[in-house]
């Protein structure tokens, strides 16, 4: 997926223990150290309790530790930080408050609970205890690694909440991680026929667009680095270090393909080109269904659209440039904003639930980076496939990227502009039926 992961290297025996490694998955779960025993079942329910009682009357449950917050003062400074305080007050209702701190609702939390189980009963690290002496239910480490990827939280104040410390954190997270993006990830693929022929039927009804598979955009995850790790390549046009991420989205803001991993310093142009989707596209493997027929006979391949960041292709309608437009061309950029917002609507979402992504990254492995945001975006679809819905006030109030400047794509292909130009025509003419 990412340009930056480093190729799985053979597991050599080691004598001693890694506490980053969960162990072999599938293996039996019966290998706990003598005298610590795993939560038991009534412990899975124990712990939310616990929970709930100690943060659902906290006042400022959003807030770092000073320490950290002091070390990352003058880097956010300077990236013009976006803060996390949304005002909101915790909901009485217990359940409310569980999708408050976690984003799902309970039954979709034991759902990726069961994704994950197996994988983290195996062998686990014995460093991953509580204050009890007890190991950690799944059930505990699946809240502690959404609550760290929802708030965007230190590891200090995440482990506060749940009574653990910084380390059993960081390791619950980043073994979450690795399963989630094994046992997750058929809940972001490609549509196959039948499948996309739904979504061009929902997007045709709804705006207009015939032909239409989706809508396409990027957004910026945001990071320090440290000094001896700093690059131009990483520096963006704000003189941030960032990530790009770019996603594209169904009519129900699904993420049907990604990908990340590379500086925010190129340009989506350059992005896309590099993408698997771009290859497949080009070489005919992809949005290469049935063409459509207008009315006056003129041809519609499959598309997706995107602003005017992306280049105009045959299968990336992006809109018309000027002030002064001709009523063909006002009326299509009109419909195609409106499916282009889904994709923005789909990042505003994604970095509302998921804050980890919304707030600086504080020096982050940037070889683990794209594993995290594509659990991210792989959780984000099973809320939207559990049938869950976030709070309202979750989504972020303004731009997913805001601070950036949306540059022009001057790069136009001719059989790309006809085809925008009979799209332009049909919904004319549907329009004027």
């Amino acid at each position: 997926m990412a340009p930056l992961k480093k190729p799985k290297k053979a597991k050599k025996k080691r004598k001693g223990k890694d506490p980053l490694k969960c162990g072999n998955r599938g293996s039996s779960p019966s290998s706990v150290e003598p005298g610590r025993t795993v939560e038991s079942r009534a412990g899975e329910t124990d712990w939310w309790n616990s929970f709930w009682q100690k943060n659902s009357g906290a006042d400022d449950f959003e807030a770092v530790d000073l320490v950290e917050l002091l070390l990352e003062s003058v880097e956010n400074m300077k990236l013009k930080k976006i803060s996390d305080h949304t005002g909101t007050s915790i909901p009485s209702d217990e359940d409310e408050g569980f999708k408050f701190f976690f984003r799902v609702s309970k039954t979709t939390f034991e759902y990726i609970c069961s994704l994950v189980r197996q994988d983290l009963v195996s062998r686990p690290p014995s460093g991953l205890i509580n204050i009890e002496g007890r190991l950690l239910s799944v059930e505990k480490q699946v809240a502690i690694a959404l609550r760290r990827l929802a708030s965007g939280e230190s590891q200090v104040s995440v482990g506060g909440a749940f009574g653990v410390g910084q380390s059993t954190v960081s390791q619950v997270t980043w073994r979450f991680i690795e399963s989630m993006e094994e046992r997750a990830k058929h809940h972001m693929n490609w549509p196959d026929s039948e499948r996309m022929n739904e979504i061009k039927s929902r997007l045709e009804m709804t705006f207009g667009l015939p032909n239409c598979c989706g809508a396409i955009d990027a957004t910026h995850i945001i990071m320090t680095l440290p000094a001896v790790e700093s690059s131009d390549d990483w520096c963006d046009q704000e003189s941030n270090y960032s990530m790009f991420l770019q996603g594209i989205v169904d009519h129900e803001m699904r993420f049907l393909d990604i990908v990340t991993g590379w500086p925010g310093s190129m340009t989506l142009s350059r992005l896309l080109k590099c993408s698997g989707f771009s290859k497949l596209c080009e070489s005919g493997k992809r949005l290469n269904g049935t063409i459509k027929l207008t009315t006056d006979k003129m041809e519609i391949r499959e598309f997706i659209v995107g602003d005017s960041a992306y280049p105009l292709l045959p299968w990336l309608m992006t809109p018309y440039e000027g002030k002064s437009l001709s009523a063909p061309k006002a009326v299509f950029n009109s419909r195609h904003k409106a499916v282009r917002y889904l994709a923005a609507m789909a990042f505003s979402q994604l970095k509302g639930a998921w804050r980890i992504l919304h707030k600086v990254m504080w020096r982050p492995d940037k070889h683990k980076l794209p594993s995290i945001i594509l659990v991210c975006c792989l959780l984000h679809n099973i809320i939207i496939d559990s049938g869950d819905k976030l709070h309202d006030d979750v989504p972020l109030a303004d731009h997913h990227d805001i601070g950036y400047k949306e540059p022009t794509c001057q790069q136009v292909d001719l059989h790309g502009q006809t085809m925008r130009d009979n799209l332009s025509r049909h919904l004319l003419l549907q329009e004027q039926v």
